[in-house]
């Protein structure tokens, strides 16, 4: 077995899936979390209120994620009922993609244009993620998924990272780039996500097969529509429930997730009640990206060899200890320890999740089942910060709600060691035999 077999990327088509994540994780580092939102708030809401600001930005998001809640199941289960994963990720791929490179255009006042892009470009990263993880099962073996499924976020740890550090060196030198102003290298960095995008996918159209569909001996085929999708959905989220052990992992990584959530969420919000400096987060969540690269290398081959289901217990951990030195974390120095210490999980711990789920769904159904699985992975995180504003409200300062969010890891995991990942693949296996007929 060569090093690249090892990490998960040892076949030309694996290498080409991965790069996907290469490609797409720029828009979670540059337009998410650092780039736009600051560009927003100090340019385009400049003229309103810091509350108004705020509160736009947040329901913006909201947006985004409520129809990708809504449209991902149903795009989910005509794909797979079509063979159209990969036409449907190019379709969210270029929606994405343009909405991103729309936003060079946007200038001081043009809040209300800006959300709109920014939502627009939400729904392309997410819709699309949920047809690239569905080809997974169709891609790795039971005996690599979990390495492949860890490469890939290794990989866009290393892509997202390295296009954010380029575009922070374009915004505080522009002049080594030959360009006019922080103001326009700003702009040029929030297009340049766009251009990313569609450029590191070209691998993933080029090289990776669409699975083929699964016939059912004696089915009629309907035609396309949203009628359809609507059938399938319902259809989908019943025969979900019916791969017991599937569900249960899903209701598990609903809940911890949304503590991996808040912590990505809040952090900077967290840092800011407590004085830290915007370049000081900033740089916390470049450490995040580069440390995060081996780290997720190295939790696919600890999964090889102590499984994926420990491997996350392990990660939920640690992610727990960081819940509990937040609270008694000042400074910066702290701020980036702790950064180390989430690098060290994120990854790993949300890719072997993501691993474990993809053994347990029979591949006729990946889209569906993993539409359902891309909203709570990527768009998680709704009761956490509730409850974090909640505690913030109560007690008057945000120390006690961080030390809360410890809550979501340890219900998470007492789920999760009720997941019989055995007996799950074999459900898997079971109704993939029973649509062969």
């Amino acid at each position: 077995m060569t090093v690249l077999d090892r990490i998960g990327l040892g076949g030309r088509t694996l290498r080409a899936w991965a790069m996907y994540d290469w490609a797409n994780s720029a828009f979670q580092t540059t337009i998410i979390a650092a780039v736009f939102p600051i560009y927003y708030r100090k340019v385009l809401a400049a003229d309103l209120t810091e509350a108004a600001a705020t509160s736009s930005f947040a329901w913006a998001t909201t947006l985004a994620i409520l129809v990708v809640a809504i449209v991902a199941p149903i795009l989910g289960a005509i794909a797979d009922y079509a063979a159209l994963k990969k036409r449907m990720l190019a379709v969210f791929l270029a929606i994405g993609a343009t909405a991103c490179i729309a936003m060079y255009w946007l200038t001081r006042g043009e809040w209300l244009f800006g959300l709109a892009l920014f939502v627009i470009g939400n729904i392309g990263v997410a819709g699309s993620i949920v047809f690239y993880e569905a080809l997974l099962p169709h891609l790795a073996g039971p005996g690599e998924v979990d390495r492949v499924s860890s490469a890939g976020y290794a990989v866009g740890y290393l892509g997202g990272g390295l296009l954010l550090a380029i575009n922070l060196l374009m915004i505080q030198k522009p002049a080594i780039f030959g360009i006019a102003d922080a103001g326009m290298a700003t702009r040029l960095s929030l297009a340049s996500v766009g251009i990313w995008w569609a450029l590191f996918s070209i691998p993933l159209f080029r090289t990776v097969p669409e699975p083929a569909i699964a016939v059912v001996p004696g089915a009629v085929r309907e035609k396309i529509s949203l009628g359809l999708g609507l059938r399938q959905l319902r259809e989908t989220f019943s025969e979900l429930r019916g791969y017991k052990q599937a569900f249960l992992l899903l209701l598990a990584f609903v809940i911890y997730n949304d503590g991996i959530q808040t912590i990505i969420r809040m952090a900077t919000t967290y840092g800011t009640n407590i004085g830290l400096q915007e370049g000081d987060m900033i740089t916390a969540l470049l450490i995040t990206q580069f440390i995060g690269v081996p780290a997720a290398f190295a939790f696919g081959v600890l999964a090889s060899r102590i499984g994926a289901k420990t491997s996350v217990f392990i990660g939920l951990f640690v992610y727990a200890g960081i819940s509990i030195l937040g609270y008694y974390m000042r400074t910066a120095t702290h701020f980036y320890a702790l950064a180390v210490l989430v690098g060290l999980v994120q990854g790993g711990t949300q890719s072997l999740s993501r691993s474990l789920f993809a053994s347990m769904i029979p591949k006729r159904k990946s889209s569906e089942f993993f539409a359902f699985f891309g909203v709570f992975e990527r768009y998680a995180g709704i009761f956490g910060p509730l409850i974090f504003g909640w505690v913030t409200a109560y007690w008057g300062n945000s120390r006690n709600a961080i030390l809360a969010i410890v809550l979501f890891f340890i219900v998470g995991a007492l789920l999760l060691t009720r997941v019989d990942v055995d007996a799950g693949r074999l459900e898997a296996r079971a109704g993939e035999a029973i649509a062969k007929g």
